[in-house]
């Protein structure tokens, strides 16, 4: 059996085991992860999410750039339109992780991920690209000044040791902003 058609049939599966015809557009615990593409990190897997609990956006590393605030403005438009508004009381988790493979492309491609990372190559160094714990703090205060963000979100940055399995509170939950 080829991949793809393994893929076929854990759908098959999923549709007559699991599908859920009756869950929203909309996260119904009003959540918002951002995460990494590094298949290690999965936030359904790490967080035991239920189908439909949270919208889960991923990029590599993480990262918080003009994509996700980009992102998060659409999903605030589409719950426009469907009558909700995206923010108050709503959580938006930031989770980065160890070992992460935006190190190797810091140190081998340098330009590459400063393209990546809309910053001039000479200020890579200032998102702190090796260490997840400086690199959460960064993009969490880089939500709290993206306007494009509803301020009723409470956010979090965490880092998710993949050694270990377990996640870190790096920047305990507070409200986007006042």
């Amino acid at each position: 059996m080829t991949y793809f058609e393994s893929l076929a049939t854990r759908n098959a599966e999923f549709a007559a085991e699991k599908f859920q015809p009756e869950l929203k557009m909309l996260p119904h615990k009003r959540a918002v992860i951002i995460g990494c593409v590094d298949p290690r990190v999965d936030p359904v897997e790490i967080f035991k999410l239920e189908q439909g609990e949270a919208a889960v956006i991923r990029n590599v590393g993480g990262r918080v750039n003009e994509e996700i605030v980009e992102t998060i403005d659409i999903l605030g438009t589409v719950a426009k339109v469907a009558g909700k508004e995206v923010g108050e009381g709503w959580n938006l988790v930031v989770l980065h992780h160890t070992d992460c493979g935006i190190r190797g492309c810091y140190k081998h491609a340098p330009d590459l991920l400063a393209k990546y990372m809309q910053v001039p190559t000479e200020t890579l160094e200032d998102l702190a690209v090796m260490d997840p714990y400086k690199a959460v703090e960064i993009d969490v205060k880089a939500l709290k000044g993206a306007s494009a963000v509803p301020s009723g979100f409470t956010v979090a940055g965490l880092v998710y040791d993949v050694a270990t399995g377990k996640t870190e509170t790096v920047v305990p939950p507070s409200r986007l902003r006042d």
